[in-house]
Protein backbone atom coordinates (compact mmCIF):
# COMPACT_ATOMS: atom_id res chain seq x y z
CA UNK A 1 0.00 0.00 0.00
CA UNK A 2 1.31 3.25 -1.18
CA UNK A 3 1.50 6.47 1.14
CA UNK A 4 -0.87 8.95 1.23
CA UNK A 5 1.78 11.85 0.20
CA UNK A 6 5.11 12.05 -0.67
CA UNK A 7 7.38 14.60 0.82
CA UNK A 8 9.77 16.80 -0.73
CA UNK A 9 12.04 18.95 1.72
CA UNK A 10 12.93 22.30 -0.73
CA UNK A 11 15.37 24.79 0.61
CA UNK A 12 14.02 23.93 4.46
CA UNK A 13 10.36 23.61 3.65
CA UNK A 14 8.11 20.57 3.41
CA UNK A 15 5.84 20.38 0.36
CA UNK A 16 3.41 17.40 0.65
CA UNK A 17 2.47 16.13 -2.47
CA UNK A 18 -0.15 13.21 -2.90
CA UNK A 19 0.57 9.88 -3.97
CA UNK A 20 -1.79 8.02 -6.79
CA UNK A 21 -2.32 4.64 -7.11
CA UNK A 22 -2.99 2.95 -10.52
CA UNK A 23 -4.74 -0.53 -10.91
CA UNK A 24 -1.34 -2.18 -11.42
CA UNK A 25 2.27 -0.70 -11.81
CA UNK A 26 3.88 1.78 -10.01
CA UNK A 27 2.20 4.64 -7.98
CA UNK A 28 2.54 7.88 -8.86
CA UNK A 29 3.73 11.38 -7.26
CA UNK A 30 1.26 14.13 -8.00
CA UNK A 31 3.24 17.56 -8.60
CA UNK A 32 0.75 19.54 -10.42
CA UNK A 33 0.85 22.06 -7.38
CA UNK A 34 4.57 21.66 -7.09
CA UNK A 35 5.42 25.06 -9.01
CA UNK A 36 2.51 27.04 -7.43
CA UNK A 37 3.79 26.09 -3.41
CA UNK A 38 7.61 26.03 -4.50
CA UNK A 39 8.55 27.93 -7.71
CA UNK A 40 10.39 24.91 -8.68
CA UNK A 41 9.65 22.49 -11.86
CA UNK A 42 10.51 18.79 -12.13
CA UNK A 43 13.22 17.82 -14.50
CA UNK A 44 12.84 14.86 -16.93
CA UNK A 45 14.04 14.63 -20.41
CA UNK A 46 12.16 12.76 -22.38
CA UNK A 47 9.66 12.55 -19.51
CA UNK A 48 10.78 8.64 -18.95
CA UNK A 49 9.93 9.20 -15.20
CA UNK A 50 6.72 10.95 -15.49
CA UNK A 51 3.13 10.12 -16.06
CA UNK A 52 1.45 12.73 -18.34
CA UNK A 53 -2.23 11.01 -18.40
CA UNK A 54 -4.34 8.95 -16.84
CA UNK A 55 -5.13 5.57 -19.42
CA UNK A 56 -7.27 2.56 -18.51
CA UNK A 57 -6.32 1.23 -22.11
CA UNK A 58 -2.49 -0.07 -22.24
CA UNK A 59 -0.29 -1.34 -19.58
CA UNK A 60 3.31 -2.21 -19.88
CA UNK A 61 5.45 -3.71 -16.65
CA UNK A 62 8.89 -3.86 -18.72
CA UNK A 63 10.63 -5.75 -15.99
CA UNK A 64 8.43 -8.53 -16.13
CA UNK A 65 7.42 -8.51 -20.70
CA UNK A 66 4.17 -7.98 -20.05
CA UNK A 67 2.08 -6.07 -21.93
CA UNK A 68 -1.61 -5.82 -21.84
CA UNK A 69 -4.49 -4.09 -23.84
CA UNK A 70 -7.93 -3.81 -21.34
CA UNK A 71 -5.97 -5.96 -19.22
CA UNK A 72 -5.73 -8.97 -22.11
CA UNK A 73 -2.29 -10.27 -23.02
CA UNK A 74 -0.86 -9.59 -25.90
CA UNK A 75 -0.09 -13.27 -26.82
CA UNK A 76 -3.23 -14.24 -26.05
CA UNK A 77 -5.03 -11.62 -28.41
CA UNK A 78 -2.33 -12.09 -31.43
CA UNK A 79 -2.80 -15.70 -30.88
CA UNK A 80 -6.82 -15.58 -30.75
CA UNK A 81 -8.53 -12.15 -32.44
CA UNK A 82 -8.97 -10.58 -35.11
CA UNK A 83 -7.58 -7.17 -35.95
CA UNK A 84 -10.95 -5.71 -35.34
CA UNK A 85 -11.55 -7.40 -32.58
CA UNK A 86 -8.69 -5.68 -30.57
CA UNK A 87 -9.60 -2.21 -32.23
CA UNK A 88 -12.95 -2.82 -30.86
CA UNK A 89 -11.76 -4.08 -27.75
CA UNK A 90 -9.15 -0.67 -27.78
CA UNK A 91 -12.14 1.25 -28.35
CA UNK A 92 -14.86 0.06 -25.98
CA UNK A 93 -13.02 -1.26 -23.34
CA UNK A 94 -14.35 -4.49 -23.75
CA UNK A 95 -14.28 -7.81 -26.31
CA UNK A 96 -17.20 -7.84 -28.68
CA UNK A 97 -19.66 -10.18 -29.01
CA UNK A 98 -20.63 -11.77 -32.25
CA UNK A 99 -22.83 -9.20 -33.59
CA UNK A 100 -20.99 -6.75 -31.98
CA UNK A 101 -18.47 -7.65 -34.08
CA UNK A 102 -20.50 -8.31 -36.95
CA UNK A 103 -21.98 -4.56 -36.81
CA UNK A 104 -18.47 -3.24 -35.68
CA UNK A 105 -16.81 -4.90 -39.18
CA UNK A 106 -19.84 -3.66 -41.29
CA UNK A 107 -19.60 -0.29 -40.14
CA UNK A 108 -15.57 -0.26 -41.14
CA UNK A 109 -15.87 -1.94 -44.30
CA UNK A 110 -18.36 1.22 -45.39
CA UNK A 111 -16.45 3.92 -44.44
CA UNK A 112 -12.78 2.27 -46.54
CA UNK A 113 -13.40 3.88 -49.95
CA UNK A 114 -11.62 7.19 -49.94
CA UNK A 115 -12.83 10.59 -51.61
CA UNK A 116 -12.18 9.99 -55.46
CA UNK A 117 -10.46 13.72 -55.48
CA UNK A 118 -8.24 11.84 -53.16
CA UNK A 119 -6.13 10.09 -56.00
CA UNK A 120 -5.89 13.43 -57.90
CA UNK A 121 -3.80 14.16 -54.33
CA UNK A 122 -1.76 11.31 -54.83
CA UNK A 123 -0.76 12.61 -58.22
CA UNK A 124 0.95 15.70 -56.75
CA UNK A 125 3.70 13.61 -55.30
CA UNK A 126 6.77 12.32 -56.77
CA UNK A 127 6.87 8.71 -57.91
CA UNK A 128 9.76 7.75 -55.49
CA UNK A 129 8.41 9.77 -52.36
CA UNK A 130 8.49 8.04 -49.18
CA UNK A 131 5.10 6.00 -48.69
CA UNK A 132 5.49 7.77 -45.31
CA UNK A 133 5.61 11.28 -46.93
CA UNK A 134 2.56 10.92 -48.41
CA UNK A 135 0.42 9.08 -45.92
CA UNK A 136 1.28 12.28 -43.26
CA UNK A 137 0.05 14.51 -46.19
CA UNK A 138 -3.19 12.31 -47.13
CA UNK A 139 -4.19 11.72 -43.80
CA UNK A 140 -4.11 15.18 -42.64
CA UNK A 141 -6.17 16.76 -45.96
CA UNK A 142 -8.85 14.08 -45.13
CA UNK A 143 -9.85 16.73 -42.76
CA UNK A 144 -10.78 19.03 -46.10
CA UNK A 145 -13.10 16.25 -46.91
CA UNK A 146 -14.70 15.17 -44.22
CA UNK A 147 -15.88 17.99 -42.26
CA UNK A 148 -19.13 16.31 -40.82
CA UNK A 149 -16.63 14.86 -38.55
CA UNK A 150 -13.92 17.20 -37.06
CA UNK A 151 -16.01 18.60 -34.22
CA UNK A 152 -14.41 17.27 -31.17
CA UNK A 153 -16.69 17.89 -28.88
CA UNK A 154 -19.52 15.96 -30.32
CA UNK A 155 -19.37 12.46 -29.44
CA UNK A 156 -21.10 11.04 -32.41
CA UNK A 157 -18.40 13.20 -34.66
CA UNK A 158 -15.37 11.32 -32.54
CA UNK A 159 -16.66 7.99 -33.12
CA UNK A 160 -17.22 8.84 -36.81
CA UNK A 161 -14.11 10.48 -37.12
CA UNK A 162 -12.59 7.35 -35.24
CA UNK A 163 -14.24 4.31 -37.50
CA UNK A 164 -12.88 6.71 -40.85
CA UNK A 165 -9.62 6.49 -40.14
CA UNK A 166 -9.09 2.85 -38.95
CA UNK A 167 -10.83 1.81 -42.36
CA UNK A 168 -9.40 4.17 -44.72
CA UNK A 169 -5.81 3.57 -43.45
CA UNK A 170 -5.63 0.56 -45.51
CA UNK A 171 -6.86 1.74 -48.42
CA UNK A 172 -4.24 4.57 -47.85
CA UNK A 173 -1.11 2.62 -47.42
CA UNK A 174 -1.87 0.60 -50.03
CA UNK A 175 -2.26 3.22 -52.79
CA UNK A 176 0.93 4.91 -51.49
CA UNK A 177 2.68 1.64 -52.23
CA UNK A 178 0.69 1.20 -55.90
CA UNK A 179 1.45 4.88 -56.86
CA UNK A 180 5.45 4.27 -56.03
CA UNK A 181 5.15 1.04 -58.70
CA UNK A 182 2.95 2.82 -61.12
CA UNK A 183 -0.20 0.46 -61.13
CA UNK A 184 -3.48 1.45 -60.75
CA UNK A 185 -5.32 1.46 -57.55
CA UNK A 186 -7.46 -0.71 -56.26
CA UNK A 187 -10.89 0.05 -54.81
CA UNK A 188 -11.49 -1.85 -51.39
CA UNK A 189 -13.68 -5.10 -51.48
CA UNK A 190 -16.01 -5.58 -48.82
CA UNK A 191 -16.43 -8.91 -48.52
CA UNK A 192 -12.86 -9.52 -48.03
CA UNK A 193 -11.73 -9.27 -44.08
CA UNK A 194 -9.30 -6.19 -42.95
CA UNK A 195 -6.41 -7.58 -43.57
CA UNK A 196 -7.31 -9.45 -46.68
CA UNK A 197 -8.52 -6.46 -48.17
CA UNK A 198 -5.61 -4.69 -47.87
CA UNK A 199 -3.82 -7.13 -49.27
CA UNK A 200 -5.50 -7.01 -52.49
CA UNK A 201 -5.37 -3.17 -52.09
CA UNK A 202 -1.81 -3.86 -52.16
CA UNK A 203 -0.87 -7.01 -54.45
CA UNK A 204 -3.59 -6.89 -56.31
CA UNK A 205 -4.28 -6.15 -59.95
CA UNK A 206 -7.50 -5.14 -61.77
CA UNK A 207 -6.36 -7.82 -64.92
CA UNK A 208 -6.64 -10.88 -62.85
CA UNK A 209 -8.55 -12.00 -60.00
CA UNK A 210 -6.22 -11.90 -56.44
CA UNK A 211 -6.62 -15.11 -54.21
CA UNK A 212 -5.60 -13.95 -50.61
CA UNK A 213 -3.66 -16.52 -48.57
CA UNK A 214 -4.66 -17.35 -44.77
CA UNK A 215 -1.32 -17.85 -44.03
CA UNK A 216 0.00 -14.79 -45.21
CA UNK A 217 -3.13 -13.02 -44.12
CA UNK A 218 -3.38 -14.34 -40.56
CA UNK A 219 0.77 -13.51 -40.02
CA UNK A 220 -0.57 -9.99 -40.97
CA UNK A 221 -3.35 -9.58 -38.49
CA UNK A 222 -1.00 -10.84 -35.84
CA UNK A 223 1.36 -7.77 -37.47
CA UNK A 224 -1.46 -5.45 -36.97
CA UNK A 225 -2.75 -6.62 -33.77
CA UNK A 226 0.91 -6.27 -32.28
CA UNK A 227 1.84 -3.24 -33.46
CA UNK A 228 -2.01 -1.73 -32.47
CA UNK A 229 -0.95 0.37 -29.27
CA UNK A 230 2.12 0.54 -26.84
CA UNK A 231 1.14 2.93 -24.30
CA UNK A 232 2.26 6.73 -23.96
CA UNK A 233 5.18 5.97 -26.79
CA UNK A 234 6.58 9.00 -29.16
CA UNK A 235 3.90 8.91 -31.46
CA UNK A 236 0.90 7.88 -29.18
CA UNK A 237 2.59 10.93 -26.63
CA UNK A 238 2.50 13.27 -30.40
CA UNK A 239 -1.05 12.65 -31.15
CA UNK A 240 -2.41 13.32 -27.18
CA UNK A 241 -0.39 16.88 -27.24
CA UNK A 242 -1.46 18.11 -30.47
CA UNK A 243 -5.43 16.83 -29.50
CA UNK A 244 -5.02 18.62 -25.91
CA UNK A 245 -5.31 21.87 -28.57
CA UNK A 246 -8.38 20.87 -29.39
CA UNK A 247 -7.00 20.02 -32.98
CA UNK A 248 -9.67 17.81 -35.22
CA UNK A 249 -8.56 14.09 -35.18
CA UNK A 250 -7.01 13.52 -38.50
CA UNK A 251 -4.46 16.69 -37.82
CA UNK A 252 -3.88 15.00 -34.70
CA UNK A 253 -3.21 11.08 -36.48
CA UNK A 254 -0.89 12.88 -39.10
CA UNK A 255 1.04 14.50 -36.15
CA UNK A 256 1.52 10.78 -35.14
CA UNK A 257 2.58 9.18 -38.09
CA UNK A 258 5.08 11.72 -38.37
CA UNK A 259 6.43 11.31 -35.15
CA UNK A 260 6.16 7.36 -35.99
CA UNK A 261 8.52 8.20 -39.39
CA UNK A 262 11.75 9.13 -37.16
CA UNK A 263 14.42 6.14 -36.78
CA UNK A 264 14.04 5.53 -33.42
CA UNK A 265 10.71 4.79 -33.27
CA UNK A 266 8.87 3.32 -36.07
CA UNK A 267 11.88 2.46 -38.86
CA UNK A 268 13.40 -0.31 -35.86
CA UNK A 269 12.41 -3.03 -38.06
CA UNK A 270 13.38 -1.87 -41.27
CA UNK A 271 16.70 -1.23 -39.34
CA UNK A 272 16.64 -4.66 -38.54
CA UNK A 273 16.15 -6.81 -41.69
CA UNK A 274 18.93 -4.44 -43.32
CA UNK A 275 21.63 -5.51 -40.81
CA UNK A 276 20.90 -8.88 -41.45
CA UNK A 277 21.59 -8.45 -45.11
CA UNK A 278 24.65 -6.61 -44.28
CA UNK A 279 25.32 -9.55 -42.28
CA UNK A 280 24.51 -12.31 -44.88
CA UNK A 281 25.91 -15.75 -43.79
CA UNK A 282 25.73 -17.90 -41.17
CA UNK A 283 29.46 -18.43 -41.06
CA UNK A 284 30.13 -14.13 -40.95
CA UNK A 285 27.92 -13.83 -37.52
CA UNK A 286 30.65 -14.26 -35.47
CA UNK A 287 32.21 -11.73 -36.96
CA UNK A 288 29.45 -9.09 -36.63
CA UNK A 289 29.05 -10.28 -32.84
CA UNK A 290 33.01 -9.26 -32.07
CA UNK A 291 31.91 -5.79 -33.65
CA UNK A 292 29.04 -5.32 -31.70
CA UNK A 293 30.83 -5.99 -28.71
CA UNK A 294 33.55 -3.52 -29.62
CA UNK A 295 33.02 -0.35 -28.27
CA UNK A 296 35.26 1.31 -30.95
CA UNK A 297 32.91 -0.02 -33.56
CA UNK A 298 30.30 2.49 -34.80
CA UNK A 299 28.36 -1.16 -35.94
CA UNK A 300 24.96 -1.77 -33.17
CA UNK A 301 23.09 -5.00 -33.27
CA UNK A 302 19.86 -3.84 -34.71
CA UNK A 303 16.51 -5.54 -33.07
CA UNK A 304 17.70 -6.23 -29.50
CA UNK A 305 16.56 -5.15 -26.58
CA UNK A 306 14.05 -2.50 -25.88
CA UNK A 307 13.94 0.95 -23.78
CA UNK A 308 10.90 -0.73 -22.01
CA UNK A 309 11.46 -4.23 -21.81
CA UNK A 310 14.13 -5.04 -19.69
CA UNK A 311 13.71 -9.12 -20.18
CA UNK A 312 12.04 -10.14 -23.00
CA UNK A 313 9.55 -8.35 -25.88
CA UNK A 314 6.08 -10.55 -25.09
CA UNK A 315 5.45 -9.75 -29.02
CA UNK A 316 8.96 -11.45 -29.95
CA UNK A 317 7.41 -14.68 -29.39
CA UNK A 318 4.56 -15.08 -31.40
CA UNK A 319 6.07 -13.06 -34.28
CA UNK A 320 9.13 -15.56 -34.33
CA UNK A 321 6.47 -18.78 -34.51
CA UNK A 322 4.60 -16.24 -37.54
CA UNK A 323 7.95 -15.87 -39.12
CA UNK A 324 8.32 -19.78 -39.58
CA UNK A 325 4.94 -20.29 -40.99
CA UNK A 326 4.93 -18.19 -43.68
CA UNK A 327 8.41 -18.64 -45.01
CA UNK A 328 7.25 -22.29 -45.21
CA UNK A 329 3.98 -21.69 -46.71
CA UNK A 330 5.71 -19.41 -48.77
CA UNK A 331 8.57 -21.51 -49.89
CA UNK A 332 11.11 -19.07 -48.69
CA UNK A 333 14.36 -20.00 -48.68
CA UNK A 334 15.74 -17.22 -47.17
CA UNK A 335 19.38 -17.09 -45.77
CA UNK A 336 18.47 -13.93 -43.73
CA UNK A 337 16.14 -16.06 -41.40
CA UNK A 338 18.81 -18.29 -40.83
CA UNK A 339 20.82 -15.53 -40.25
CA UNK A 340 18.28 -14.32 -37.82
CA UNK A 341 17.09 -17.75 -36.12
CA UNK A 342 21.95 -18.36 -35.34
CA UNK A 343 21.77 -14.95 -34.55
CA UNK A 344 18.84 -15.40 -31.78
CA UNK A 345 20.46 -18.40 -29.84
CA UNK A 346 23.65 -16.76 -29.91
CA UNK A 347 21.70 -13.96 -28.40
CA UNK A 348 20.27 -15.66 -25.61
CA UNK A 349 23.41 -18.22 -24.62
CA UNK A 350 26.36 -15.26 -24.67
CA UNK A 351 26.98 -13.46 -21.50
CA UNK A 352 27.15 -10.54 -23.25
CA UNK A 353 24.07 -10.34 -24.44
CA UNK A 354 22.68 -11.62 -20.86
CA UNK A 355 24.30 -9.16 -19.13
CA UNK A 356 22.81 -6.10 -21.09
CA UNK A 357 19.73 -7.88 -21.73
CA UNK A 358 19.70 -7.59 -25.24
CA UNK A 359 17.42 -9.66 -26.61
CA UNK A 360 15.43 -10.26 -29.33
CA UNK A 361 12.38 -7.90 -29.81
CA UNK A 362 9.20 -7.25 -32.23
CA UNK A 363 11.01 -5.71 -34.97
CA UNK A 364 14.07 -8.50 -35.29
CA UNK A 365 11.23 -10.85 -36.88
CA UNK A 366 8.51 -8.52 -38.75
CA UNK A 367 10.99 -6.91 -41.04
CA UNK A 368 12.15 -10.75 -42.93
CA UNK A 369 8.02 -11.90 -42.34
CA UNK A 370 6.95 -8.76 -44.45
CA UNK A 371 10.14 -8.67 -46.50
CA UNK A 372 8.70 -12.54 -47.50
CA UNK A 373 5.41 -11.08 -48.30
CA UNK A 374 6.69 -8.77 -51.27
CA UNK A 375 6.26 -5.80 -48.90
CA UNK A 376 9.87 -3.44 -50.02
CA UNK A 377 12.03 -1.86 -46.56
CA UNK A 378 10.17 1.73 -47.46
CA UNK A 379 7.08 0.41 -46.46
CA UNK A 380 7.23 -1.11 -43.35
CA UNK A 381 6.85 1.99 -40.87
CA UNK A 382 3.65 2.97 -43.39
CA UNK A 383 2.75 -0.48 -42.43
CA UNK A 384 2.99 0.39 -38.34
CA UNK A 385 1.18 3.72 -38.51
CA UNK A 386 -1.44 1.57 -40.58
CA UNK A 387 -2.06 -0.82 -37.16
CA UNK A 388 -1.04 1.79 -34.31
CA UNK A 389 -3.94 4.00 -35.85
CA UNK A 390 -5.97 2.16 -33.70
CA UNK A 391 -4.07 2.86 -30.71
CA UNK A 392 -3.62 6.42 -31.15
CA UNK A 393 -7.10 7.35 -32.46
CA UNK A 394 -8.35 4.75 -28.51
CA UNK A 395 -5.69 7.24 -26.58
CA UNK A 396 -6.94 10.30 -28.97
CA UNK A 397 -11.01 9.41 -27.81
CA UNK A 398 -10.08 8.44 -23.84
CA UNK A 399 -7.94 12.08 -23.66
CA UNK A 400 -10.79 14.52 -25.02
CA UNK A 401 -13.07 12.49 -22.41
CA UNK A 402 -10.72 13.33 -20.02
CA UNK A 403 -11.90 16.04 -17.30
CA UNK A 404 -8.64 16.62 -16.11
CA UNK A 405 -6.95 17.34 -19.76
CA UNK A 406 -5.38 20.33 -20.27
CA UNK A 407 -3.17 21.64 -23.14
CA UNK A 408 -0.10 20.51 -23.34
CA UNK A 409 2.65 22.47 -21.78
CA UNK A 410 5.84 21.45 -20.57
CA UNK A 411 8.32 23.41 -19.03
CA UNK A 412 11.92 24.10 -19.23
CA UNK A 413 15.25 24.59 -17.56
CA UNK A 414 16.37 27.87 -19.00
CA UNK A 415 20.51 28.15 -19.27
CA UNK A 416 20.16 31.39 -22.16
CA UNK A 417 21.54 34.03 -21.05
CA UNK A 418 19.81 36.28 -18.39
CA UNK A 419 17.94 39.28 -19.54
CA UNK A 420 20.37 42.20 -21.16
CA UNK A 421 19.91 45.63 -22.95
CA UNK A 422 19.71 45.68 -26.23
CA UNK A 423 23.00 47.33 -27.85
CA UNK A 424 22.46 49.78 -31.11
CA UNK A 425 23.80 47.96 -34.42
CA UNK A 426 26.69 50.54 -34.96
CA UNK A 427 27.54 50.15 -31.01
CA UNK A 428 28.37 46.23 -31.44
Amino acid sequence: MANDSATLDLGGKDVAMPVRQGTVGPDVIDIRKLYGQTGAFTYDPGFTSTAACESAITYIDGDQGVLLHRGYPIDQLAENSSFLEVAYLLLNEELPTRDELDKFGYTISRHTMLHEQLATFYRGFRRDAHPMAIMCGVVGALSAFYHDSTDITDPKQRMIASHRLIAKMPTIAAMAYKYSVGQPFMYPLNELSYTGNFLRMTFGVPAETYEVNPIVERAMERIFILHADHEQNASTSTVRLAGSSGANPFACIAAGIACLWGPAHGGANEAALNMLREIGRVDRIPEFIARAKDKEDPFRLMGFGHRVYKNFDPRAKVMKATAEEVLNELGVTDPIFDVARELEQIALKDEYFIEKKLYPNVDFYSGVILSAIGFPTSMFTALFALARTVGWVAQWNEMISDPEQKIGRPRQLYTGSPQRDYVPLDQR
